[in-house]
């Protein structure tokens, strides 16, 4: 099975030789009808042939225009918190992707752990389930986890997050690259978020900026960096970052990512000495837990370190006699913070 970063490197063309290019020359060919899909859907859309569906609350769209993690749950969890700050009863809504029937999915046992006083529902038929958070729970704002390509649900704010370090999906949609559209669907956006922002340079972020305003004019935009806050183990316990810096760790995750992870770790000072990679969104089972401690043991590490999707996924404390823990993680804006809570006061009450 092919890993994330093998497939990163792959459509980026870091993968070099005539397989790589091969396998590129399929992939770029697989692109062209899906994308002339993907277009024909927005153009029913936007025409009005498909029909968009309000709900009598508002609702917020947190999404992104590429494959893999750009940060939409620590973008949710501000959202949901600035919204109970004053006191809006706010419902989470998502369509659950990964989750096993009768089951929450990793985003949401993350979520609810983080934020146990906002509902979670999981639903492909995400209009469906807005009338349940409406009539049943009383819900004043529906907040949409991974919606911008949802459009069946009408939105009164559409915020996208734009990854720095991959920001337009190395130009292609995928599978040939990494979008979900076409750029140009950012011209729906209303608040576009750079995350991850201090993984590039100051002149790159401007590069992305005007590449970004090029094609949404009129949106809001910011940039916001995915900060460490601490290191938490499946009891809740939490300790501080600097408690493992410099020493010896392993880490492993199975998100959209893991060059961002990564990047995380760096920027906590651990010594990562191993490394795994798992397909986003694993289902870990007992043959992957004995996995990883037979991988863990023999590196002689302080601790093993994953993201906390993955701890509340495993739902263990050590793998073997080494203690796993996670980091958590929050968003933190660099610019444009103000702007953005006033998109969401400017909400229809």
């Amino acid at each position: 099975m092919f890993s994330p970063s093998w497939f990163y490197e792959l459509v980026g063309g870091q993968r070099r030789g005539i397989w790589a290019g091969l396998l590129r020359l399929s992939l770029r060919v697989a692109e062209i009808p899906y994308t002339c899909a993907v277009r024909w859907r927005n153009r029913r859309y936007d025409s009005g042939a498909n029909e968009t569906l309000r709900v009598e609350v508002p609702v917020v769209s947190v999404g992104n225009l590429t494959m893999g993690g750009t940060g939409k749950t620590p973008m949710v969890e501000w959202i949901a918190k600035w919204l109970r700050q004053r006191d809006v009863r706010v419902t989470i809504i998502s369509r659950g992707y990964g989750a096993q029937e009768g089951s929450q999915n990793d985003e949401a046992l993350e979520l609810e752990q983080k934020l146990p006083d906002v509902p979670h529902l999981q639903n492909p038929d995400r209009v469906a389930v807005a009338r349940v958070a409406i009539d049943e729970l009383d819900c004043q704002l529906i907040l949409l986890d991974d919606g911008f390509q949802h459009r069946r649900l009408g939105r009164d704010l559409d915020i996208v997050l734009i990854d720095a370090t991959e920001p337009f999906g190395f130009g292609h949609i995928f599978p040939r690259g990494m979008l979900r559209e076409p750029i140009a669907g950012l011209r729906r956006a209303d608040v576009v978020v750079l995350t991850r922002a201090d993984s590039v340079t100051e002149e790159r972020r401007e590069q992305i900026a005007r590449e970004i305003r090029r094609h949404a004019p009129e949106a809001v935009y910011a940039e916001a960096v995915h900060a460490p806050l601490g290191l938490i183990t499946f009891d809740g316990r939490e300790e501080p970052l600097d408690s493992l810096r410099d020493q010896p760790v392993a880490a492993f995750c199975g998100i959209g990512n893991p060059a961002g992870f990564r990047h995380t770790l760096e920027k906590c000072g651990y010594r990562v000495i191993g490394f795994r990679e798992f397909p986003d969104h694993h289902a870990y089972d007992r043959a992957d837990v004995e996995s990883l401690i037979e991988w863990a043991e023999p590196l002689e590490v302080t601790a093993v370190l994953c993201t906390h999707k993955d701890l509340v996924k495993l739902g263990i404390e050590q793998l073997g006699d080494v203690p796993l823990k996670a980091i958590t993680v929050g968003m933190v804006f660099l610019g444009g913070e103000e702007a953005v809570e006033a998109k969401l006061q400017a909400l229809p009450a």
